[in-house]
């Protein structure tokens, strides 16, 4: 399934397994704009890369969707002369499916720098939402980070709510963490009670009747 950005010459498709090296082009800007740790690095990509595209393809949990611009060398935007510049995983959240409302997630969706306002962001939501439509789920999430102001701009132009807060934890940090809690060398810390101000009590004063007094 393929669809055009009104505002440009933007189209949609699903991604092969030869898109790979692009896709990892525009996967690496986006961890270098999000600041995120362990930035993939510029070597060529190797077979355990290829592999793992290949199964990310394959699973049925999820779908990978470019944004594509015909080349120089393929007016008509044949797959031979187009230029990939734009990026979304699409998948289901599960949880989400367990309690009957249906959830699709928007995960990696980036835009290459040089693209950028010319309708690739909005052309792969517009297939998030179809791809919701066809799975019966009512909501779109997308995961942005907090200090990705210009991530955060478009999604929001585009009617996103703050949702939740993600935290990301190299797994050797949090196994030292919890073996030192295991061995009581960190306190879990007690959510700290914040006092409950009453409201003063508004005094009543007797009337005293004048012809008693």
């Amino acid at each position: 399934m393929s669809g055009t950005g009104p505002r440009s010459r933007v189209t949609t498709r699903s991604a092969r397994p030869d898109d790979l090296p692009a896709v990892l082009a525009l996967v690496r800007q986006h961890r270098a704009e999000a600041h995120a740790e362990g930035v993939l690095t510029g070597q060529t990509p190797g077979a355990a890369a290829a592999a793992g595209f290949r199964r990310l393809l394959a699973d049925p949990a999820h779908r990978v969707v470019l944004a594509v611009l015909p080349g120089p060398i393929a007016p008509d935007g044949g797959h031979g002369g187009e230029v990939v510049v734009g990026l979304a995983v699409l998948g289901l959240d599960q949880l989400s499916v367990v309690l009957g409302v249906p959830q699709v997630t928007v995960d990696n969706l980036v835009v290459h720098r040089d693209h950028r306002r010319r309708g690739a962001g909005a052309a792969l939501l517009v297939v998030a939402a179809a791809h919701a439509a066809d799975l019966g789920a009512a909501h779109v999430v997308a995961a942005v980070g907090g200090h990705e102001a210009e991530r955060q701009r478009f999604f929001a132009r585009m009617g996103f709510a703050p949702l939740t807060t993600r935290r990301i934890v190299p797994r050797e940090t949090l196994t030292r963490t919890l073996a030192s809690w295991q061995r009581g060398g960190v306190t879990v810390p007690v959510p700290r009670r914040v006092p409950v101000r009453r409201r003063p009590v508004a005094r009543v004063v007797p009337l005293v009747d004048v012809a008693e007094s």
